[in-house]
């Protein structure tokens, strides 16, 4: 995550384009949302050939 001016600039967990965010309309995650991107990383990750 970064800062560009009035903008914060965020990127998906698993990569990807960013794209730019008004900080007024962010919010923290909830424990039950991280823990949710957590298992899809992993299992994501789980899925790629060794």
């Amino acid at each position: 995550m970064g800062h560009v001016g009035p903008y914060v600039q965020l990127r998906p967990l698993a990569g990807g384009r960013e794209w730019d965010a008004d900080p007024g309309h962010l919010r923290r995650l909830t424990p039950a949302e991280l823990l949710s991107a957590l298992v899809a990383q992993a299992n994501a990750r789980s899925r790629q050939p060794r």
